[in-house]
């Protein structure tokens, strides 16, 4: 078990992503993590292992005494192994100096150091990555060394997977492979750690609640 990585994929989400369900974006970002994590591929591969079987035994049984709850279940979790965002196995193990694993990087088309940013005030930049998903927004965040993001709510769900570096939030630290889950419920203010610059891949479903009223003016020229 890689031992960097100590903030994982909620069951839900990895629930959601073996069945196919999720959103591409959201899937992007749950395959990545698996690239870096074994703990949560290790998961995953019990989740569709587990629903194979339930696939199995209620093709065996077929009748009606199968409840609808079980069934519910097995649909659930029984994976066709449809992955609409992966384009690549979310079994990959990336080794050596790579940045940005797969499948992310085929979306960016290259690892950290071709990447064309664009500035978004105060030394901080993104890169919005265009899927073919209208449900959710993707982008780079990279996030200058020691600096805070201006704090804010959420309108729905946010993921926050981090790729270099690190931030705190309160008193939690991520580094590399960590996934913040955040939703309306969360007003946080996540702040790099001093060492370096922390590059995050961050996935939204509505725009961010900030609380400065300058970054609410520039916000919706900045697409965040």
């Amino acid at each position: 078990m890689n031992a960097h990585v100590q903030h994982h994929i909620s069951d839900e989400l990895l629930l959601d992503y073996a069945s196919g369900t999720l959103a591409e974006g959201w899937s992007i970002a749950v395959a990545t993590h698996l690239a870096l994590c074994p703990s949560c591929r290790d998961r995953l591969s019990f989740m569709e292992h587990a629903g194979g079987e339930l696939l199995e035994a209620v093709e065996v049984e077929d009748s009606a005494s199968a409840s609808e709850s079980w069934t519910s279940m097995m649909n659930k979790i029984a994976a066709d192994n449809r992955r609409p965002a992966a384009k690549a196995p979310a079994r990959i193990v990336e080794t050596g100096d790579v940045v940005i694993p797969e499948p992310l990087r085929s979306y960016l088309g290259t690892d950290v150091e071709g990447l064309k940013w664009r500035a978004l005030g105060r030394g901080a930049y993104h890169i919005p990555i265009k899927t073919g998903d209208r449900e959710s927004q993707v982008r780079l965040l990279k996030i200058p060394a020691g600096k805070p993001v201006p704090e804010h709510s959420h309108g729905g769900r946010e993921l926050t997977l981090v790729l270099k570096g690190a931030f705190t939030d309160g008193s939690t630290v991520f580094r590399r492979g960590d996934l913040e889950e955040a939703d309306e419920t969360l007003t946080h203010q996540p702040v790099a750690t001093p060492d370096e610059d922390c590059i995050c891949l961050a996935v939204t479903d509505a725009p961010l609640k900030f609380k400065s009223l300058l970054v609410r003016l520039v916000q919706p020229v900045l697409g965040i």
